[in-house]
Parts: C-alpha cells; structure tokens; sequence
C-alpha cells in the first residue's frame, strides 16, 4: 500500500515518507521504499503491493528500509 503526503518541502516530504517507511518495516516481511515522484515529492511503498516492483517505479527508489519480521521460524 503506497502512502503519501503533500509537502511544499521535498525535503520534509522525504523525511515525512522515510518515516512511513521505518514504521512500517517494523511490523512487515517486505521492504518499504521510499519513491521520488514529480508531483507527489516522495511516497512511502510496500513492496509486498507488487510481485516484483516496476521498472517505472524501481528506478525511482531513493532508499529502502529492509521489512523486519523474519519468516525463518
């Protein structure tokens, strides 16, 4: 699920998206990204939304925060 928030700032945008994304890590086995986009700034985004993310929005990931629950029990 893609989150976003309209900031005037692309720099607040980012931390606001960065945000969204370290918090939701925490409770997901996916990869949060965070994506530049032209008219929203920066989103957060669930990988687990997608099979494989693509290319139009892979190649707009900025930063990537690893999902942190392990299927490994």
């Amino acid at each position: 699920m893609a989150y976003s928030m309209h900031c005037a700032l692309p720099s607040r945008s980012y931390f606001e998206a960065l945000e969204t994304a370290e918090k939701r890590a925490l409770h997901s086995f996916f990869d949060q990204h965070v994506i530049e986009d032209d008219e929203l700034g920066y989103f957060a985004l669930d990988e687990g939304d997608y099979n494989i993310l693509p290319a139009h929005l892979a190649a707009r990931v900025v930063h990537t925060v690893h999902g942190g629950m392990l299927d490994e029990f």
